[in-house]
């Protein structure tokens, strides 16, 4: 019971590692608030929490919208009074195409969701935690955020991105005892990961071998590094980008 009395809250929370996140905070005592554009599904993501419906909170949000971004965390602390554990998880995948062949319209969308949605959680969450002088952010980022891949300029770009403002961060509110940290996931078997599939002409199987352990993370192995993260566990750890991908970036 980690988090027991704590406040977590979940951006993406209808997504497969959203809602996997959710479910292990929840196991270990958290408060969970929910956030996401499928309200329909961050509604059946709450009810396999077992949690009391005092005890979580769901928000429909567009995290490419700041405005949207700073109600959902003004709801999360109007109905907790405080956010311990902020998970920045929301994105969406690029076309599968090259970049001779990518136009605006479809890197200014990912761009939006993958970088933006991120910042203007950082920008708002930060402000809460600061104030309360506790608190620890991890945001989602990626193999392709280490790494180059194909076909993929979009995503990789704003995975990179994601990178850098959890070291910025993580040196501006270090002082306030605030941590901020990135999660570096290989594919997970997740449905975006079967959108990758379809839109690549790929399997599985194909882009299991470039990853030694042979096999997709699974969303609840995820969630197990996020919760480490959030927890006290990790008091010493902020800046940092941790992969979590079968040694998939080892070689």
């Amino acid at each position: 019971m980690r988090f027991k009395d704590k406040v977590v809250l979940i951006t993406g929370a209808a997504g497969g590692i959203g809602s996997a996140t959710a479910k292990r905070f929840a196991s270990e005592g958290a408060k969970i608030v929910l956030v996401d554009m499928d309200q329909e599904g961050s509604e059946k993501a709450a009810k396999k929490l077992n949690l009391n419906a005092e005890d979580y909170l769901v928000v429909k949000a567009d995290v490419t919208k700041e405005e949207d971004v700073k109600n959902y965390v003004k709801e999360a602390k109007d109905r907790f009074g405080k956010i311990d554990v902020f998970f920045n998880n929301a994105g969406i995948e690029a076309k599968y195409e090259s970049i001779m062949e990518t136009d605006s319209d479809a890197m200014e969308m990912v761009l939006d969701v993958n970088l933006k949605g991120v910042y203007y959680g950082l920008k708002h969450v930060l402000k809460v935690m600061t104030e309360q002088g506790s608190g620890s952010i991890i945001n989602t980022s990626s193999t392709a955020g280490l790494l180059g891949f194909p076909n993929m300029a979009p995503y990789v770009a704003s995975k990179h991105a994601v990178i850098g403002l959890t070291k910025t961060a993580a040196l501006e509110v270090a002082a306030k005892k605030v941590r901020v940290n990135a999660i570096c996931p290989a594919p997970v078997d997740t449905d975006m990961m079967e959108d990758i599939e379809e839109a690549s002409g790929m399997e599985q199987e194909d882009f299991n071998v470039a990853i030694p352990l042979g096999r997709y993370a699974k969303a609840k192995e995820i969630a197990a590094l996020v919760a480490f993260l959030g927890s006290d566990d990790a008091s010493y750890i902020t800046g940092s980008a941790y992969t979590i991908d079968g040694a998939m970036t080892s070689g």
